[in-house]
């Protein structure tokens, strides 16, 4: 087969190429079939998100060769039957990481999504997850929708902005919104922790992590009220957040304890994993925000979901489109 035929090739003639779980070598444009080494310590780059076919697959392969990754191997899979094949290249001859910006501007262009790993953790032993909550396991910042509520929202995304801009650490920035919803009902608070809107496939990953004995949680700079429907919600076994401050039924515009900041969420991981006796590789953390790279830093594999392009690019892999549920491409790579 020339590469003008394997890029010409479709994806279910494609799928005829590669049985699932089987790893080839693919030499002179043709597949052999293949086994890995023993405990891989090479990198394994993860194309995912679409019908995959021979011109994705050709694409990559050129990506990847232009970045000094010689592929020695390649694997389709699948880890759910709502998923979509993924193909994972397998290179043992490369030894530093790729920009995951980079990998995400190019798949994005080529209409899918592209990771590198190096040491993925493995779904059937178990693992632990720590994910953040707003923008990430919901689809909603709560303290903005709080601002809407008491007519403030201007005046609060102006304090984020300061934030984000570094003029404000993150406590101080909290402190400071949170001032601003003084006088707001408990009754609000509790209409919006009822309607909170989860993530797009984090129902699902939740159920999967749970069937293979993996512990959940929570570490959010948001408020417990939400952080615990959401617990209830997806079954998680504990979270960590920020406690409001109620006097007469209303918000005080005070936070109480612990600050639940970057360095806080990193903390909350090293606790669990310790309390778990897990490796380190067994242990991901995900979230959106530059507040959580202390903590995706932490752990063995941390991943930015749908994060700003900052968090992409410090991020160990990037999941910037689509179903959470996606999460389990990083965690099934056949070995």
């Amino acid at each position: 087969m020339t590469l003008e035929r394997l890029a010409a090739l479709t994806s279910a003639q494609l799928s005829s190429q590669l049985a699932l779980g089987i790893w080839y070598q693919f030499v002179e444009a043709e597949f052999t079939k293949t086994l890995l080494p023993d405990n891989p310590q090479g990198t394994f780059s993860v194309a995912f998100g679409a019908q995959l076919d021979g011109e994705n697959f050709e694409d990559t392969l050129e990506f990847l060769n232009a970045n000094n990754i010689l592929v020695s191997g390649v694997c389709r899979y699948q880890p759910d039957p709502t998923l979509a094949p993924a193909i994972c290249f397998y290179s043992d001859s490369f030894r530093g990481a790729l920009n995951p910006l980079a990998m995400n501007e190019f798949a994005h262009a080529k209409g899918f999504q592209l990771v590198q790993l190096k040491t993925p953790p493995c779904l059937d032993a178990p693992g632990l997850l720590v994910m953040d909550m707003d923008s990430t396991a919901i689809t909603i910042e709560c303290i903005d929708e709080i601002a809407r509520l008491a007519d403030v929202y201007d005046e609060v995304a102006a304090v984020t902005a300061e934030a984000m801009a570094g003029k404000l650490d993150f406590s101080e920035s909290l402190y400071q919104r949170v001032a601003k919803l003084k006088g707001i009902e408990q009754s609000l608070i509790e209409e919006l922790k009822n309607t909170l809107p989860l993530m797009p496939g984090i129902d699902a990953l939740c159920r999967v992590l749970k069937q293979h004995n993996w512990y959940l949680a929570i570490a959010s700079g948001g408020f417990i009220p939400f952080a615990e429907q959401v617990q209830q919600l997806l079954n998680l076994d504990e979270v960590h957040a920020n406690e409001l401050e109620f006097n007469d039924n209303k918000l005080t515009g005070k936070v109480l304890g612990t600050i639940v900041d970057a360095n806080q969420k990193a903390r909350v991981l090293r606790m669990l994993r310790e309390q778990l006796s897990l490796s380190s590789q067994q242990t991901v953390a995900i979230g959106d925000g530059a507040n959580d790279l202390v903590m995706m830093a932490e752990a063995g594999l941390g991943v930015a979901v749908h994060g700003k392009p900052k968090v992409v690019e410090q991020a160990q892999a990037a999941i910037c489109e689509g179903s959470l549920l996606q999460l389990l491409y990083l965690l099934t790579i056949p070995k």
